[in-house]
């Protein structure tokens, strides 16, 4: 009978036993006063609320609650995050109505700095269990830190801000191939743009009206080289306006929400990451808009247009590496991420951008590329930021943002509006690809975090916002 014993435990052990699946549980009461239970609740959500405005992704979202109430022995709360709105719900049991708490998701914006501070106090929060006598003044203590998170001011003004995102869009003339001309005035338009997306952004502007008009700032420049360089003692291949606008194209995509929405697809939050998703897809057909409009206006107005590109692999592959990792790091500082975590995203970016130019020389195309690029910045991400005190989230938006397809989005707007309708192929075709790297570098960013969390599973320092509990296969 002991062997037997020992056999059937030896197969368990090999095998795995399927967890039971947590459904259909009966509430429980903690026995906390009413203004606990709802003093906890609305610092978890509070919490949330910040997390989720600021770019973090709703699986983080929802372990951070999970864990802040656990600790003020809250079992059994109701946790949904969608796209603008979280709910918490606390069901006391024995015919008592349940405590419901509901906050709306109204901004968001890229703030790395205040970010990695609220999922410190979130971490912090729910560490450990709060003993009942100490509950009231720990909420009131984690409420009053929260404040002064939310209310601080920026760490740079907003002129520095201009000047890092002019500093980033003359990084990326430099990487599609520019040379100091270019990047100078890649550089300059990129600070026209920053000012009045700015401006009008602070009328309450809504954001497609905001892309669609920072597109047609930089190809009206890019049609005013049209015009001007004939006249000028340099020839237009001198002065490429295709690098100008994809400059300004990686800057106003910087702050979509690509990998997040891939993230929560992936993590099981349909509905968040299909309100992320058309807000990307809303803000990227802003841009495209814009520059279609302006195209189509200049050729009618009989502008010589004409497709003029440097190739990309024309400056050498260092200058790459160091133009991408100047282009992650003057992104996470232009969000106010600390100089710290911009060092470690801006080697990030630039080993990214080595593994794609690595990849491309082995003959893969552009899109399988940049995945491959984006898993592993997504892997380092995932294994050494939180060794290195840096949100891993940050890491894998900045690491990316070289790879982002700019020059590849212009090139197809620029054929299909220079082309008759009857020939709209290449142009579709342009946008196609474009679309492809921009899923391949959410889905290899993705992967990359997955397959490097259990690595650091079950360490003493883990992720800063641990993924939502797995969903356990069920017995067949």
């Amino acid at each position: 009978m002991l062997g037997t014993a020992h056999a059937r435990r030896l197969v368990r052990r090999i095998l795995g036993e399927t967890p039971a699946i947590e459904v259909g549980l009966r509430a429980t009461d903690a026995g906390l006063d009413e203004a606990v239970v709802q003093g906890a609740l609305e610092l978890a959500l509070r919490i949330g609320e910040s997390m989720l405005s600021l770019g973090a992704g709703a699986a983080d979202v929802t372990a951070a609650i999970q864990r802040i109430v656990r600790a003020y022995g809250l079992r059994g709360c109701q946790v949904d995050v969608t796209f603008t709105s979280i709910t918490v719900s606390y069901a006391r049991g024995g015919g008592l109505p349940p405590t419901t708490l509901m906050r709306v998701v109204r901004t968001r914006t890229a703030d790395y700095g205040r970010l990695a501070r609220v999922m410190r106090l979130g971490r912090e929060a729910g560490a450990e269990q709060v003993a009942v006598d100490q509950m009231a003044a720990a909420i009131e203590e984690h409420h009053s830190a929260l404040d002064a998170i939310v209310h601080a001011h920026h760490p740079y003004p907003r002129w520095f801000v201009t000047l890092m995102l002019a500093i980033l869009a003359a990084a990326v003339a430099v990487l599609l191939g520019g040379d100091a001309a270019v990047a100078a005035v890649a550089g300059a338009t990129t600070a026209l743009i920053d000012r009045v997306v700015w401006g009008l952004g602070r009328w309450g502007l809504p954001p497609f009206f905001l892309q669609s008009i920072g597109a047609a700032i930089a190809t009206l420049v890019a049609v005013g080289l049209f015009l001007a360089v004939p006249h000028l003692p340099v020839e237009l291949a001198d002065l490429p306006p295709s690098l100008v606008v994809a400059s300004g194209i990686v800057v106003l995509l910087a702050g979509l929400s690509l990998v997040g929405a891939a993230e929560d697809a992936i993590s099981g939050f349909p509905v968040t990451a299909g309100g992320r998703t058309f807000e990307v897809v809303v803000l990227t057909l802003g841009i495209v808009v814009g520059i279609g409009a302006v195209l189509d206006v200049a050729r009618r107005s009989g502008v010589p247009l004409e497709l003029v590109d440097t190739p990309q692999t024309s400056a050498p592959v260092l200058v790459q590496v160091v133009a991408s990792a100047v282009i992650a790091g003057t992104w996470a500082v232009a969000s106010y991420a600390r100089p710290r975590t911009a060092a470690v995203v801006a080697v990030a970016g630039g080993l990214g951008w080595l593994v794609y130019a690595v990849a491309g020389e082995r003959g893969l195309g552009p899109a399988v590329a940049s995945t491959a690029a984006a898993l592993v910045i997504g892997f380092l991400a995932e294994w050494l930021g939180p060794r290195l005190q840096v949100p891993p989230l940050v890491i894998s938006v900045c690491g990316i943002l070289p790879l982002l397809p700019g020059l590849a989005i212009y090139r197809a707007m620029f054929q299909l509006v220079s082309t008759p309708s009857s020939a709209v192929g290449p142009g579709a075709a342009g946008l196609v690809g474009a679309a492809m790297i921009g899923l391949g570098l959410a889905a290899g960013v993705t992967l990359g975090e997955f397959l490097a969390a259990p690595l650091h599973r079950g360490t003493a320092w883990r992720r800063f916002a641990s993924t939502a509990p797995r969903r356990p296969r069920a017995r067949v």
